[in-house]
Parts: structure tokens; C-alpha cells; sequence
């Protein structure tokens, strides 16, 4: 299937790809979720449950994101997921309270 052609001046520009010397990979099982009327914060963390009663999260990295790109990035995590569950099942929830305003979301 071929590429409709774009109008002149209407071309995309090459996109490269780098990394910083300060990048790194992490994984989170916790994400909180912050924002304000300029920006959403997103702290990463993770989390460990030692005893019933009491859990641990440990916050590594907090990344902000203006409401355009919060939603740009809602967008893009909504497509994905959709393809994985179409491609591995649908993916379950555990039955959790609301979130508490300013408050972690597991």
C-alpha cells in the first residue's frame, strides 16, 4: 500500500533519536499524578508491600508534561494498550478505591 503524497511544504522533517549522557531505563509500579492549570507532574516510584499494613514507595524520577503533551501521551498509551490487549487478552485490574486527589494511582 503506497503513502499518499503530501503538498509541497508540507513534508515532515527527519526525526532523529539520541540519548543524554544522563539517560536511563527504570521500571515503576507506582505513578502519582500531579497538576496544575500549566502543567502535570508525574512521579515514578516503586512500590513494595511488606506487611498488611504498610506499603512503601520509593519515588526515583518526576517528569513534567505540558497539558498538550499529558495528552498526547494519554493518546498514544490509549492506542497501545489497545493493541496489546488485542494481541495478548485484556488486561485486568484489581478492584481499587477512587484516587485521592494529589494522591498516588497504582
Amino acid at each position: 500500500m503506497s503513502q499518499p503524497s503530501q503538498p509541497s511544504g508540507q513534508d515532515q522533517p527527519k526525526l532523529n533519536l539520541t540519548t543524554t549522557d544522563d539517560y536511563r531505563d527504570g521500571y515503576a509500579n507506582s505513578v502519582q499524578v500531579r497538576m496544575s492549570v500549566w502543567d502535570f507532574f508525574l512521579v515514578f516510584g516503586t512500590m513494595q508491600q511488606d506487611t498488611a499494613d504498610e506499603l512503601t514507595v520509593k519515588n526515583f524520577q518526576g517528569i513534567y508534561l505540558s497539558p498538550q503533551q499529558a495528552k498526547a501521551l494519554w493518546n498514544i498509551l490509549g492506542h497501545n494498550l489497545a493493541q496489546y490487549e488485542q494481541t495478548f487478552g485484556p488486561i485486568a485490574l484489581e478492584q481499587q478505591q477512587l484516587p485521592q486527589p494529589n494522591g498516588p494511582v497504582h
